[in-house]
């Protein structure tokens, strides 16, 4: 009896497989070339704005299955893409204005943006000296020198929340520091969301810091509470030779919000930069670091103070790039979780073959202060040098019984004597401040979190 072998019809040559795309990213494809038009700049920026257009048609949101992004499925989180934030009128900027926020009663120079666009009439009117600032669309309308450095870093513009910033960038600043220029006070850049209605944002702001210049930056990001706005920040820092940084970002947005964030920074020789992310607000959050050492003899210290409850999700990824010979760098990360909060570190040190005499150390730490948390740790290394010092580790767990039982067999109730362990944990992340009055500001950010717990 004669053998019949039976088989699917295979692909007709030739044939084009389709694509499924979910309705965020239809939403993103189909509204770039409608947006482009009214986008600024020109030349150089529409390279690159197309060039983030590809790579968020070509790969769509990150999911799971994108190993950088497989604790945090954006595909799955982002279900609808809303719609980019007009420009606010006089009378919204106000009311977003009126509350004090955070760091209300420090010594700065404010720098102001609402729902995504920068605010000059509601900054401080003039800038110290030493400092240029001028608003995004106009840099990018008349080709700032400047504009050179935005994407500078080769690994960023693969990153696919930083590529539909680069797309969609509408508003933001362009700051320069002069060289030589030591600042007294911190410039506070202070972003504000406000409204009923779901809108996204791409605000992108880039700062300069010439040779030997000095500047503490300070980041406050403030939601209301009603509406799921879809919010991506950029933050380049272009850090020239012997100049130093000090850099504190807080994420306050509202609780329904989703909250991506990058860090991009290329530190030439001799720097200095401190730079610290303190998580209590957003539904979900992912902050991102894209460090570069550019430049012989530079340190950093790139630290994280995260404090979850309820059902938030937070995720901080890192990649520090030592490029160059004899830099250090020092990476702390600590977190809190209560309720049925998820935390995610990733962290990745790379060490260039000709990057010699690099030491660099990472290290997340988590406390679980509920069953029902999770905890994601990822650290990595990847050393192509031979003379190097560099290490890596990550801990879990909860408080310690021993130390709890330590302060409450000197009377203290339970929820103090957590309280004060949480302090000391959270505290050594945030000790990278050097200034007094910001460094207490962000404790007592702290101790109102952790009063609120009980």
């Amino acid at each position: 009896m004669p053998i019949i072998a039976s088989r699917r019809p295979s692909k007709p040559m030739g044939a084009e497989l389709k694509i499924i795309r979910t309705a965020a990213e239809q939403a993103l494809i189909e509204r770039f070339p409608a947006a482009k038009a009214s986008l600024p700049g020109g030349g150089e920026v529409v390279r690159l704005r197309d060039a983030a257009f590809d790579l968020i048609a070509k790969r769509g949101l990150p999911h799971r299955r994108v190993e950088e992004w497989k604790y945090t499925d954006l595909r799955a989180l982002m279900r609808a893409a809303a719609p980019l934030a007009e420009k606010p009128s006089a009378e919204t900027v106000a009311l977003a204005l009126s509350s004090a926020g955070a760091f209300a009663d420090a010594d700065v120079t404010r720098i102001s943006f609402v729902n995504g666009h920068f605010a000059p009439d509601a900054s401080d009117r003039e800038a110290p000296e030493g400092v240029e600032i001028i608003g995004l669309p106009q840099a990018l309308a008349a080709g700032h020198p400047l504009l050179s450095e935005l994407g500078a870093i080769a690994p960023a513009r693969e990153n696919a929340a930083y590529a539909i910033n680069t797309a969609f960038m509408k508003d933001g600043a362009v700051i320069r520091i002069a060289a030589g220029t030591a600042l007294a006070q911190p410039l506070h850049l202070r972003f504000v969301n406000s409204g009923d209605q779901a809108f996204a944002t791409a605000s992108r702001v880039l700062v300069a810091v010439e040779e030997g210049a000095s500047v503490t930056l300070i980041e406050s990001h403030e939601g209301s509470d009603g509406a799921a706005h879809q919010l991506n920040d950029v933050l380049e820092l272009a850090v020239a030779d012997r100049a130093t940084v000090r850099h504190v970002r807080l994420n306050g947005e509202g609780p329904q919000a989703l909250a991506l964030s990058t860090l991009v920074a290329r530190l030439g020789a001799h720097v200095s930069l401190d730079t610290l992310n303190v998580v209590t607000g957003a539904a979900v959050s992912r902050h991102q670091v894209f460090l570069t050492f550019a430049g012989e003899h530079s340190k950093a210290n790139v630290n994280g103070a995260t404090m979850l409850k309820a059902s938030q999700h937070a995720d901080t990824t890192l990649l520090v790039d030592h490029a160059a010979p004899h830099c250090e760098s020092r990476e702390l990360f600590k977190t809190a979780v209560d309720g049925t909060a998820t935390g995610v570190f990733q962290g990745k040190i790379i060490v260039r073959p000709h990057a010699q005499k690099t030491d660099g150390r990472m290290m997340s730490r988590a406390v679980l202060l509920s069953e029902g948390g999770t905890m994601m740790n990822k650290p990595e290394l990847e050393i192509f040098a031979d003379d190097v010092q560099c290490g890596h580790g990550a801990t879990c767990g909860e408080l310690d019984e021993n130390l709890l039982f330590y302060l409450m067999a000197r009377g203290l109730p339970r929820p103090q004597a957590e309280t004060l362990l949480l302090q000391a944990f959270l505290g050594e992340a945030i000790e990278v401040v050097e200034d007094d009055g910001l460094r207490e500001t962000l404790v007592g950010m702290l101790e109102g979190w952790l009063e609120a717990r009980h």
